[in-house]
């Protein structure tokens, strides 16, 4: 039985392959095309993904699995905006065209294009819709190496659900409970993400990193206006603060008074306000999620946890939550949010639809995580080849000296975290180092921290608990022994960042905390030894890893993606497997960027391919015009040729080409301001009659009372969505 799960159209679009319960493949659309969070149809993903499992085409797959139920998206995208009228216009008139143009034909441009572009037959296979927090469950539970386990799924949202919790055993995820948008921890994470001047959706765990060099002075000010929790962790938010729900911003004006500071339009240094604002948002959804977790163990008794979904990334949370308990055991998807839902969806059609054995491994089913492609160039000949005892011995030489080290080695990673294939490397104990490979290398904010690679047997020699953290998921806090300072400093700006407070000064962040990933031999052999090599040399098990990347990309995919890296930026030294490239091996050497324009969108293909009946259509077209507006007769005979003869020509085919992209995407810009003008009548017309009329009949949601008299605001959930053949 094998199954392709597919999570695009909304952010991290990717693809899995599965077969009977074992994940062949796993890719993300980003590291093909080079576009950050790339949202389209994983078309290159897909490709590679089938390639890896030796798969020629979707003929041979049994089915294909959609990681949402879009008819439930749409039904709360109008809901809310009937609730809303007319606040919500300019939210209705962004989204909507894209709704009715595209995603509520998805299920036949779906089949369209696997038809048309993956199968030699011309045959769709099965398509199947699990519902968005469904997927999530199944991909935190279904890999997990528990056979039983409480599971908790935490996102901005899904259809309506932005919280949900779940039992699972054996083959089989039960619901417990849910909470539904507009009350999401997830977005008002979000919300505080872009009040402090990052990006949503890219920029909350900058937000998580600059908590630490705060103190949460502003929980009982956010408690008391913004969410509201009961004891069990349900919560509700005040949506007099907020406009995710209504316009294209997160926050109102009322968000920044509450503080008294306006928001910050960018990324730029911190000062202790904005801090503080992050020590105390980070604070209070610690609270939600350890009160959500201690209600979970209560309703299940289980001892073990799965975590997965956007908040799940969190690993200063996740780090707490594991040393506070009440669950001796968590473990997270290590491709926490959307794109781990294609891996979440495959696996949930597997053993729930098909009832396919689920097979526990002691580990978990991941397999590190190491789902990607090796890309391995054999024609390559720049810098010089070593066998790998060597090749490791001149790296962790290199990293001593101070170099930082690109690596590019094994099969990619799967989620947001390099594992040790597609990472930078360079010494812990270099006091200037964080400050280089943020300014020099990442070109980044200064005072994001790094996190360490070290041996999984070495743990608890380096941090008080030492517990096994293989995806990097967990925040844990150096041991004291190893500290050179007793208390945090009292830090005014980002600006004071460059204390050295343990021996390992360029992991330990100001609060004395690391983010870990413990490396055994099993997953990752290559890159184990090389962390031995470092240890004998230094006697710290340990080294920095950060993502093969600079701000604003994807991790590198290829070996071309790295080289284009290195020659880019001010790192030393390029490993390419078997092969140590210097910065003198690549002295006039170029690498064209990657077109990010130039690629196929299932719903709207620019790329326009050049036929016969373009020029001629031109021809006519062109005639017509000529004709109406009472040309010289000589235009009208010649100028109408002029397409037919630019067909000719391999040049004349290519600006024919650009011609009939820019007329596409004129005609496509005009469809869409008419669309918006009948939308805009709609909208006042019928729509906002209908929403004052609903009002009176039954008062919505965003008009309930902030804090409720209630003892909890959870919606309890007997059974999943089986229709797994619909889209609703």
């Amino acid at each position: 039985m094998k199954v392709v799960g597919l999570s695009a159209f909304f952010h991290d679009s990717a693809v899995a392959l599965v077969e009977n319960g074992e994940i062949l493949s796993a890719l993300q659309e980003e590291r093909f095309s080079r576009l950050k969070h790339d949202h389209r149809f994983p078309e290159k993903a897909l490709k590679e993904c089938l390639n890896l499992g030796n798969i020629d085409c979707l003929d041979e797959v049994d089915c294909v699995v959609y990681y949402e139920k879009p008819f439930l998206t749409f039904e709360r995208l109008l809901q809310t905006h009937m609730e809303n009228a007319p606040a919500s216009l300019p939210s209705f008139l962004e989204g909507m065209p894209v709704w009715l143009q595209q995603k509520l034909y998805l299920k036949s441009k779906l089949k369209k294009v696997l038809r048309n572009r993956f199968s030699k037959s011309k045959k769709t296979p099965e398509l199947f819709f699990v519902e968005h927090h469904h997927a999530h469950a199944g991909a935190a539970f279904y890999p997990s190496p528990f056979e039983e386990a409480a599971v908790l799924c935490l996102d901005g949202v899904g259809e309506w659900a932005t919280t949900s919790a779940w039992s699972g055993k054996s083959n089989h995820l039960s619901p417990l409970f849910e909470i539904h948008f507009p009350h999401s921890l997830g977005l008002l994470y979000s919300a505080f993400t872009q009040y402090l001047g990052f990006k949503v959706n890219n920029g909350e765990y900058k937000l998580m990193g600059l908590s630490s060099y705060g103190e949460p002075i502003y929980t009982k000010l956010i408690k008391e206006n913004l969410i509201h929790i009961k004891s069990d962790g349900s919560f509700r938010l005040n949506l007099e603060y907020f406009d995710f729900h209504t316009g294209t911003q997160m926050i109102n004006g009322k968000f920044a008074e509450l503080f008294k500071t306006p928001p910050l339009k960018n990324e730029s240094e911190y000062q202790k306000i904005h801090m503080d604002i992050a020590a105390s948002i980070q604070a209070v959804t610690e609270e939600v999620v350890f009160k959500l977790a201690d209600e979970l163990h209560r309703l299940t008794g289980q001892k073990n946890l799965c975590l997965a979904g956007g908040v799940a990334l969190n690993c200063v949370a996740n780090g707490k939550l594991l040393r506070r308990g009440p669950f001796e055991n968590i473990w997270i998807q290590p491709a926490a949010g959307d794109a781990g839902s294609a891996v979440g969806s495959a696996l949930v059609i597997t053993h729930e639809k098909f009832n396919i054995p689920r097979i526990v491994s002691p580990k978990d089913s991941m397999k590190g995580s190491y789902l990607g492609n090796e890309n391995h160039d054999v024609s390559m000949t720049i810098g010089k080849q070593y066998p790998e005892n060597e090749l490791l011995e001149r790296v962790t030489d290199l990293m001593i000296e101070g170099k930082v080290i690109g690596w590019h080695s094994g099969k990619m990673e799967f989620g947001p975290r390099a594992l040790g294939s597609r990472s930078i490397l360079a010494d812990p104990r270099n006091t200037e180092m964080q400050k280089r490979l943020n300014m020099k290398i990442k070109k980044r904010e200064s005072f994001r921290p790094f996190a360490a690679s070290l041996l999984e047997e070495d743990a608890k020699d380096f941090f008080e608990k030492g517990h096994r953290s293989p995806y990097m998921l967990l925040v844990e806090e150096v041991k004291k022994s190893r500290r050179t300072m007793e208390n945090k400093e009292n830090i005014q700006s980002t600006s004071q960042i460059n204390s050295i407070r343990s021996d390992i000064p360029a992991v330990t962040h100001v609060d004395f905390s690391c983010r870990t990933q413990t490396v055994d031999g099993e997953w990752n052999p290559k890159y184990q030894k090389l962390i031995k090599k470092f240890k004998e040399k230094t006697g710290i098990g340990l080294i920095i890893n950060t993502s093969f990347n600079v701000r604003g990309e994807p991790i590198v995919e290829s070996q071309k993606d790295a080289l284009r890296c290195f020659i880019n930026t001010d790192m030393d030294v390029l490993v390419l497997e078997d092969r140590i490239i210097m910065k003198e091996d690549i002295k006039g050497l170029e690498i064209e960027a990657p077109s990010l324009g130039d690629l196929d969108d299932l719903f709207g293909n620019k790329k326009q391919k050049i036929s016969f009946w373009q020029p001629v259509l031109m021809s006519l077209g062109l005639l017509f015009f000529l004709f109406f507006s009472k040309a010289p007769l000589g235009s009208m005979y010649v100028l109408p040729l002029l397409p037919l003869f630019m067909y000719i020509t391999p040049h004349g085919r290519r600006a024919l080409q650009l011609v009939s992209l820019a007329l596409v995407i004129i005609l496509d810009k005009v469809f869409n301001l008419l669309l918006k003008v009948v939308l805009f009548f709609f909208y006042f017309i019928v729509l906002t009659p209908w929403s004052l009329l609903y009002r009176l009949i039954k008062k919505p949601t965003q008009f309930h009372p902030f804090k409720k008299e209630a003892d909890s605001y959870m919606i309890k959930r007997e059974e999943t969505n089986s229709m797994w053949s619909k889209p609703f």
